[in-house]
């Protein structure tokens, strides 16, 4: 049975608050991430924010999954905050998927039976990538929320969660066509919800559809 918990202010209860404390790891290309870990246990989750957050824009998410009984790894991406890559890259977000894998390794060694990682928009793209590049049986479930395609979706591993509004777009036009062929080439077990409206990727929990997204979030990470 699920939790009754929303993501959202109102779900958030001030006497039951998850305070995080701030933990650093380096990645394998050299970088150095910086991350809020809240909550205890053997099962870990890795938030990746979008290109406009960084890993206080987590809070309120991290703290239904910490009270859930996950434990949760809410990075900045190199570029963000304290965290940064390699000296010699050509953009501080080259290699941006490695700070995800490196995310998964910190909660494996530190503990984490199984891991998965929740990635929205720009870090659903590095979150997919992981996917991709991370050893077998590395990442146990993946939900990408409006994700930035990758070139490889069939190569993704793990269970995968597909989420966005059906009218989402950017300047290149609506984000759902191209988002429905990265999830057709992807292999199974997967998943795809699309939602009314148009917010994108972490927006959505600022709509009402905000505790929608949380009950099927927290559906398919307890799925069996």
């Amino acid at each position: 049975m699920l939790p009754n918990v929303v993501f959202g202010s109102a779900g958030v209860q001030q006497d039951t608050l998850v305070f995080p404390r701030e933990v650093s790891f380096s990645t394998q290309d050299s970088g150095l991430v910086y991350a809020n870990l809240y909550g205890a246990g053997d099962r870990g989750v890795v938030l990746a924010h979008g290109g406009r957050f960084n890993k206080e824009s987590w809070d309120k998410q991290a703290q239904v999954l910490a009270r859930a009984g996950f434990r949760v790894l809410a990075i900045d991406f190199r570029g963000y905050g304290k965290s940064r890559g390699k000296a010699q890259a050509e953009s501080p977000y080259d290699g941006v998927h490695f700070d995800v894998l490196a995310a998964m390794r910190y909660l494996r060694e530190t503990g984490a039976r199984t891991v998965s990682v929740i990635g929205a928009s720009f870090g659903g793209g590095a979150a997919a990538e992981a996917a991709i590049a991370c050893e077998p049986n590395e990442i146990d479930r993946l939900v990408l929320l409006a994700h930035s395609p990758i070139d490889h979706p069939e190569k993704m591993q793990g269970r995968k969660l597909f989420v966005l509004s059906h009218d989402d777009a950017n300047a290149a036009g609506p984000r759902l066509p191209k988002i429905r062929v990265q999830y057709e080439k992807a292999p199974e077990p997967k998943q795809l919800i699309i939602l009314e409206g148009s917010a994108h990727a972490q927006f959505l929990f600022e709509t009402n559809q905000g505790e929608r997204v949380t009950r099927e979030i927290l559906r398919f990470l307890a799925e069996p």
